[in-house]
């Protein structure tokens, strides 16, 4: 049985999302931020983390991806051949590296740095997501989901970072972005993981 670590209303969302999704016998193991047992885990304490047997995978989308590579047959993973798992890694490295970021620094400058280090971020990191909103709509274009006619790990990650946009208030100029995610936050997997603690 899988193990997710990490806080409640974080990325571990992301990992029980794809883990119901999977229909995957998992435990949820609520842990903080930088405490001893986490860093046990990840030597920078952040979270989520899996744990597979004698296996540990950190960071939300290298898990996700893991799980889907080791349950194929579920066809949650890349395209086939090297070119589709290209188009898997381009998608999770913009989701992280460009759309989320966004998030993350407005996060960070509200709640997490020491007074002494906050800035208003607020206008830039509008503009920056907004900016992003649009790279995703291209993106998208006519799909259903991010790599074609069917739900994969990076639907999982790219729902998430939706849910975390509305939920912080990010406005999302895009009825194709948001025809998207109403469509793909909708999943009862994802209301599954929800309820085990999973929630932005």
């Amino acid at each position: 049985m899988y193990k997710a670590v990490g806080p409640r209303r974080s990325r571990v969302s992301r990992v029980l999302w794809m883990l119901e999704e999977l229909e995957a016998p998992y435990e949820f193991v609520e842990m903080g931020l930088r405490s001893p047992e986490l860093r046990a885990l990840n030597p920078s304490g952040k979270a989520p983390a899996l744990v597979d047997g004698d296996l540990v995978v950190t960071d939300s989308a290298a898990i996700c991806c893991y799980l889907a590579e080791k349950h194929a047959d579920k066809g949650m993973g890349a395209n086939p051949g090297l070119a589709g798992r290209a188009e898997l890694d381009s998608w999770m490295h913009f989701l992280q590296s460009e759309l989320e970021a966004p998030l993350w620094i407005k996060l960070r400058h509200r709640f997490i740095l020491p007074q002494e280090f906050r800035a208003d971020v607020g206008p830039a990191t509008a503009h920056d997501f907004a900016n992003e909103v649009g790279t995703l709509e291209r993106r998208l274009g006519e799909r259903r989901y991010a790599l074609g006619g069917r739900f994969s790990a990076v639907d999982v990650i790219l729902g998430e970072i939706g849910g975390w946009a509305r939920g912080a208030k990010f406005a999302i100029q895009s009825e194709r972005v948001n025809a998207y995610l109403d469509h793909v936050l909708a999943r009862p997997a994802r209301a599954r993981a929800q309820a085990n603690g999973g929630a932005h």
